[in-house]
């Protein structure tokens, strides 16, 4: 049977010979889902063939969000669901989410106000907010939101919504999975899988510079190829769903994918304030623009069938200049493709309904478990906003065919770092709490230079004193391996996080490849290579 690309091998020599439950993939739904299991004391191996968050689950728009635009749709069930868990997850990680303000500007040629209204209206009201404020309808005149926008624009409707660094969410789901006992492996190929003793054969083979874990952060052995015996098997291969169903399980599918690319695009920043923007298009579809990583603006996302390999989807020059072109429509200031610094492309794995544009297809998530020949659950669809809580109707599916019925546990938990409450009593706003944080641990470390000490406290909340450990000086952070990237930080990634080559470092547990040039890249590698 040829490998699949869906789950690879790490260091496969400690792994346990049996568990209850392995999880294929290690994007958003396959992290959540092994960290409610691990957490319900479930044994729980995760395989994933790349890095984590290495496709879909890294290349979203960063919005924890209802999805305005899919009221139009009807889709009230799936706006109200990720409504109440938009402010569950923006408690739950302060740290990597927190709130923001949209403005949509009104264009009298596309959607009337008055279905506007009624639209930011329902979106206040179809589920209880109380982290976030409500909805209003402004002047652009004067108002900073009007400032970088034409003038033919004078109003605008203003809601509230979230961010969430994607790539981070899932690496801290899998740290806290990895916390509660399970292995998580990365560059971990599932070759294949068949049914035996109640349960499943799963054949796992190392692809690379592979990293995996026990529960206490331990090398889980060495590299090789292993076959452990699960009671259960998850399918949350994503985009390879379907693949990994039809070829490794040999199993024909009930359901089918529709695979749709979204693009986005960095610029320089395009506008001061902490606001972001929605436009609208006369092809019906909704654009982002959203301030990025304090010097960029952020803009997306297309909606492209993608019918090639989901692992190597990228921005093509039509979809930059199509996105150029709806924010030079809005912006005073004209955006062509010589100024795109960065591009990147995911490709959703949504659930077919048969519509005709794929901007309508549904992003809800249908969970589809057969108990025979071997208890299997498939993950169809989903979002970011809703990973929570699709992890937990998974385990509440899959666990009961294992005899194990401990209680969900995850509405009111923290992600790793996000408990602020041992340096700050907190308020429960998630936004202010974390900055009481920030500068809390400026006054506890004040060696630290205030750009590095936001970034690290950006990224790993509480954990910063792990990342910091005992060092009371700069110099005791280590070689500046790259400008503003030490020795320490660098040790932590590869420790607790997984980290194995310099993208995983750069683009998915920082952004600092957006600042940084090849040179200091090649530096993180060899770095990496020589002591990672």
């Amino acid at each position: 049977m040829p490998d699949l690309p869906l789950a690879a091998a790490g260091p496969l020599g400690g792994l346990p010979e049996r568990c209850d439950l392995l999880v294929v993939g290690g994007g958003i739904n396959g992290a959540g889902i092994a960290r409610d299991a691990a957490g319900r004391g479930l044994s729980v191996v995760l395989a994933e063939q790349d890095d984590l968050a290495a496709h879909t689950s890294s290349a979203s728009t960063k919005l924890i969000h209802g999805g305005l635009r899919y009221l139009e749709h009807y889709e009230f069930g799936l706006v109200r669901k990720a409504l109440i868990e938009r402010e569950v997850l923006l408690r739950s990680a302060p740290h990597i989410m927190w709130p923001l303000r949209f403005v949509m500007p009104h264009d009298p040629s596309m959607r009337p106000a008055w279905m506007i209204r009624m639209g930011v209206w329902l979106y206040d009201h179809l589920a209880r907010r109380e982290v976030l404020p409500g909805s209003e309808a402004i002047r652009l005149a004067g108002h900073p939101a009007g400032e970088p926008l034409k003038t033919e624009f004078s109003r605008a409707f203003v809601y509230s919504d979230g961010w969430v660094d994607d790539a981070r969410l899932v690496v801290l789901a899998a740290r806290d999975a990895a916390d509660r006992g399970a292995a998580v492996l990365t560059r971990t190929r599932v070759t294949g899988a068949e049914p035996a003793e109640g349960g499943w054969q799963v054949h796992l083979r190392d692809t690379g510079r592979a990293g995996a874990t026990d529960g206490e952060g331990r090398s889980a052995g060495a590299p090789g190829v292993r076959t452990v015996h699960a009671r259960a098997l998850v399918n949350a291969a994503g985009p390879w769903a379907m693949q990994f169903l039809q070829g490794g399980l040999r199993r024909a599918g009930k359901r089918s994918l529709r695979l749709v690319k979204g693009s986005h695009i960095v610029v320089p920043k395009l506008f001061d304030h902490d606001m972001a923007y929605i436009f609208q298009n006369a092809d019906k579809r909704i654009v982002f623009a959203i301030p990025y990583e304090r010097d960029f603006t952020l803009i997306g996302t297309t909606d492209v069938e993608h019918r090639e390999d989901p692992g190597r989807a990228r921005a093509d020059a039509g979809e930059i200049a199509y996105l150029c072109e709806l924010a030079g429509r809005y912006f005073r200031k004209p955006i062509s493709p010589s100024d795109v610094i960065w591009s990147y492309s995911g490709v959703r794995p949504l659930l077919d309904d048969e519509s005709g544009d794929p901007s309508a297809v549904t992003r809800d998530y249908l969970l589809e478990f057969e108990a025979a020949p071997a208890p299997l659950l498939t993950v169809w669809g989903g979002k970011i906003t809703t990973f929570r809580k699709l992890a937990e109707e998974a385990v509440d599916t899959i666990a009961p065919a294992l005899g194990h019925r401990a209680p969900a546990w995850t509405r009111g938990a923290k992600l790793p770092g996000g408990d602020l409450s041992a340096t700050i009593p907190e308020t429960g706003l998630p936004d202010r709490d974390f900055q009481s944080f920030v500068q809390g641990s400026a006054r506890a470390m004040p060696w630290l230079p205030q750009p590095l000490l936001a970034r690290l406290a950006r990224l790993y909340g509480s954990r910063i004193d792990r990342v910091i450990g005992d060092a009371k000086s700069l110099a005791d952070l280590g070689e500046e391996v790259a400008p503003g990237l030490h020795e320490a930080e660098l040790r932590y990634l590869v420790r607790e996080e997984w980290a194995r080559e310099a993208a995983d470092v750069v683009w998915r547990r920082t952004k600092l490849g957006l600042r940084l040039s090849a040179a200091d890249v090649a530096r993180v590698e060899d770095w990496l290579r020589a002591k990672g």
